[in-house]
């Protein structure tokens, strides 16, 4: 079978493909000794969704994608969740991390200007996470996912699949393990508010982008008292999904249309 008909019927598959590939392009030329380090790429997923939309779906595809990228007509209150959330998230982490004993040594240096700078520059950097990955991720490989399944199926799979893409992370790069599964636990957080955004990547990428601009890490815990940080927040967003599934149950039980892939499915 031609490599453009093989995509052409495993949309899905050859997304994940490609972007694992593309991410993780440099692991075996750094395994043979060819480079210093693994240079992890957050472009990954962006490029694979661009790359398999032209070669399976067309301007079609294109402009189905376009419309979630910018969709922006949404409730305040979503903006409001998209920006906030994670920092509340990271704030119940940092002070319950200094109610047990821990000293916050890097607050003094946390300023209004730095964080909106950091957060203006990740907005537009492919090379970072947000825009390098909710494009792919909740862009174009969940609406695929909820094609057939329920947001809550399509939330654990997507989960399982970015969580293992974040693996060289954890082995070159210095993320800590509990990094994996809390990568896998907030994917849920991410499906909701795209879901009930109706599918706006927009606020999946705000959301991205506020998460990685104030951290836990702002707080500047260090040693052992970092390590029980990272713990609390995993539990804080376990805590945070567990309010949607108890208190939002209708959002994952089917996702709205423009949430889900129009174009049809043959194996994924």
């Amino acid at each position: 079978m031609p490599p453009i008909s093989w995509i052409q019927q495993h949309r899905l598959l050859a997304f994940f493909i490609l972007a694992y590939a593309i991410s993780w392009s440099s692991w075996p030329l750094y395994a043979v000794g060819l480079m210093p380090r693994m240079e992890f790429l957050p472009i990954g997923p962006l490029a694979a969704a661009v790359l398999v939309i032209a070669l399976a779906e067309g301007r079609a595809g294109f402009r189905a994608w376009g419309r979630r990228l910018i969709r922006w007509r949404v409730g305040w209150i979503w903006y409001a969740v998209a920006l906030l959330l994670p920092v509340l998230m990271a704030l119940v982490t940092g002070f319950t991390n200094i109610a047990l004993g821990a000293e916050a040594d890097g607050l003094g240096d946390v300023t209004w200007s730095g964080l909106l700078a950091a957060f203006a520059v990740r907005l537009v950097n492919p090379m970072d996470g947000p825009l390098g990955e909710e494009p792919g991720w909740r862009g174009y490989a969940l609406p695929l996912l909820q094609s057939r399944r329920s947001p809550l199926q399509a939330a654990a799979v997507l989960g399982i699949l970015v969580a293992l893409w974040h693996l060289p992370l954890v082995l070159f790069n210095g993320l800590s393990l509990i990094g994996l599964p809390t990568t896998f636990v907030i994917t849920f957080l991410y499906v909701w508010l795209f879901n009930r955004t109706g599918g706006s990547v927009l606020l999946t990428l705000l959301f991205h982008n506020s998460q990685g601009t104030f951290t836990v890490g702002s707080f500047g815990f260090a040693g052992a008292e970092a390590a029980r940080a990272e713990l609390i927040y995993f539990v804080v967003v376990v805590l945070a999904v567990a309010a949607t599934l108890v208190f939002d149950r209708n959002a994952w039980r089917t996702a709205p249309a423009s949430a889900i892939s129009a174009l049809p499915t043959t194996t994924g």
